[in-house]
């Protein structure tokens, strides 16, 4: 089911008139005989303390962006297809991009949060190891989006005004939280595994990028990949206290979540574009204006949504959980985003949807 950010915000949790969700999970969870797998939140613990950072000391140090530099790499942003850029274009519509790919993640990280904190309460009178593992993977979301609001902040002051970051977190929170917690800690599993791809593949090797939003990138990486591995518990967890019923109606909220997702960066992708025509100083022809609305369309697909999908990981835990007519719902859902020509525009090569 395809639907927009509007509609989807129509489609409120499913309530029995006997029992409520919320209190039939609860006794699920107090019944269920999968164990908790003690030994791999104690090693998010242990990399939690090991690796923790704060934002002055460690990513800030007293710096500021050199607007000299790109922010996103060329292999994120697609900009290298858009060869009637001149350097100081190219470089303008990067930063562009990687303001709005920060924001993006203050904006998820709201509603993960907001999630983590409610799986936490499960684990008050249980397994303290894995109630530790959970706060501290709040407490480390909490610090995150304090990062982007202070990076939001620095690279506003270096830009000029007129561009707008769309959605609202706590809006988009409460359409995200109205979903099973099974699609929405898949949906946060796909963003966490694609910030490590970013980042490793990317972000780290790239030698054009501001250092200080390397860094920003660098110190989030070292926090998100443990936070990968608790998604990921906690998905195969929730999995096994559904029924085939719950978990075929939280097949069509991942769809709903992902579609509500290309809502939002369809929208934030033509803001960034308009952003872009009115500081650039350039006059470009039309044929030009509508690439460029296009591909920076497809590099946000492929940011935000595809380069998830896409992941082995991701894709080895979904094929577990669901049947191959839910795997094929998935994907179907998915194709008509994927096979677009704006994709076309920003992918070397074309890519699979899911991978069988």
């Amino acid at each position: 089911m395809r639907c927009s950010i509007a509609t989807i915000t129509l489609l409120g949790s499913e309530q029995s008139s006997a029992i409520s969700a919320a209190e039939r999970r609860d006794f699920i969870f107090m019944t269920t005989t999968l164990p908790i797998q003690t030994e791999q939140y104690a090693s998010c613990v242990e990399a939690s303390k090991r690796v923790r950072w704060a934002i002055d000391a460690d990513v800030i140090r007293g710096r500021d962006f050199d607007m000299t530099h790109k922010l996103l790499p060329d292999s994120i942003s697609g900009i290298q297809r858009f060869e009637f850029l001149d350097p100081q274009e190219a470089r303008l519509l990067s930063q562009i991009q990687g303001r709005t790919y920060a924001n993006m993640f203050g904006l998820v990280e709201r509603f993960i949060n907001c999630k983590v904190l409610e799986l936490s309460q499960h684990l008050c009178t249980g397994d303290q190891v894995a109630l530790e593992a959970l706060i501290r993977f709040s407490d480390e979301e909490l610090k995150h989006q304090e990062l982007f609001r202070r990076i939001e902040k620095m690279i506003a002051a270096k830009m000029p005004p007129g561009y707008k970051f769309l959605p609202q977190p706590n809006d988009v929170a409460s359409v995200v939280l109205s979903k099973s917690t099974w699609a929405v800690l898949g949906l946060t599993l796909l963003i966490e595994l694609f910030t490590q791809t970013h980042y490793l593949k990317s972000i780290e090797p790239d030698q054009e990028c501001s250092l200080l939003y390397k860094d920003v990138f660098l110190y989030h990486w070292k926090e998100e990949r443990q936070h990968a591995r608790i998604d990921e518990l906690e998905w195969i967890r929730e999995n096994a206290t559904m029924s085939p019923e719950e978990r075929d109606r939280s097949v069509d909220h991942m769809i709903e979540l992902v579609m509500a997702v290309d809502g939002i960066i369809r929208a934030q992708a033509a803001a960034d574009v308009d952003y872009f025509l009115a500081v650039s100083g350039t006059a470009f022809y039309e044929e030009n204006i509508s690439r460029l609305h296009a591909g920076v369309l497809a590099a946000y697909r492929w940011q935000y949504i595809f380069s998830g999908a896409g992941e082995r990981r991701f894709q080895r835990i979904l094929r577990s959980m669901v049947s191959e007519d839910q795997f094929r719902r998935i994907e179907e859902a998915l194709a008509p985003l994927a096979t677009s020509e704006s994709v076309e525009l920003v992918m070397q090569r074309p890519q699979p949807v899911l991978q069988s």
